[in-house]
């Protein structure tokens, strides 16, 4: 499967990710993992984008489409990739549609997951993450069994700076604004399911039927 999934923050994409993943041996690729992988390979690319990494800013759309380019073409993909919050602009999803056709690669579909947004602030303003390991905890649905104290390393758990109401409500807003407009483009394309649902695994279902479909 080749995928591209659509949500906003703590609308379940990792997990869902992890779960088509483990189905064909696809691979879950975000922009943040590409990144990393290219500086630690020390690419020429990712030499250019650790620069701006250090110094704070954006890495620049040509570099990572560059990457992008690179990490698309590696083995690991040919049996599959899910592309887990990229693009996240209309420029960047007009560069990926070309780069896509210069690899001659092509797209299933993109998938919306499309979660209320009082769920979301819930499940991410419930979110504690370890400082350690970074495992990450729900103080509703799967607390640490000692309240603080991580189940797997015994560091702290602690509330995440971006996961407080007012930070969550402006990543939800930035999202909006910015990433949203993405599912009319792959709904223009023909391209989109847009699948409202809370349970991944109602999500990971749809998504398997349109595939054998």
């Amino acid at each position: 499967m080749k995928l591209i999934l659509l949500g906003a923050p703590g609308a379940g994409k990792g997990t869902v990710a992890k779960m088509l993943t483990a189905m064909d041996g696809s691979v879950q690729i975000s922009t943040g993992d590409i990144l990393r992988g290219a500086v630690k390979d020390g690419s020429e690319l990712g030499k250019k984008a650790e620069a701006f990494m250090k110094a704070g800013d954006l890495v620049p759309d040509d570099l990572i489409m560059g990457i992008m380019e690179e990490r698309l073409q590696q083995d690991d993909c040919k049996s599959g990739f899910l592309l887990d919050g990229f693009p996240r602009t209309i420029p960047q999803a007009n560069e990926l549609k070309e780069l896509l056709t210069r690899i001659n690669v092509e797209l299933d579909f993109a998938v919306e997951l499309d979660v209320p947004r009082d769920v979301i602030l819930d499940r991410l303003t419930t979110r504690r993450t370890c400082v350690g390991c970074g495992a990450i905890y729900n103080v509703k649905s799967m607390p640490p069994k000692v309240e603080g104290v991580c189940d797997k390393c015994g560091a702290d758990v602690v509330q995440r700076d971006d996961e407080t109401e007012a930070a969550i409500s402006n990543r939800l807003d930035v999202y909006n604004e910015k990433t949203a407009p993405l599912v009319d483009f792959y709904s223009k394309e023909d391209m989109l399911l847009s699948i409202t649902a809370t349970s991944s695994d109602v999500v990971v279902a749809a998504i398997k039927e349109k595939l054998e479909a």
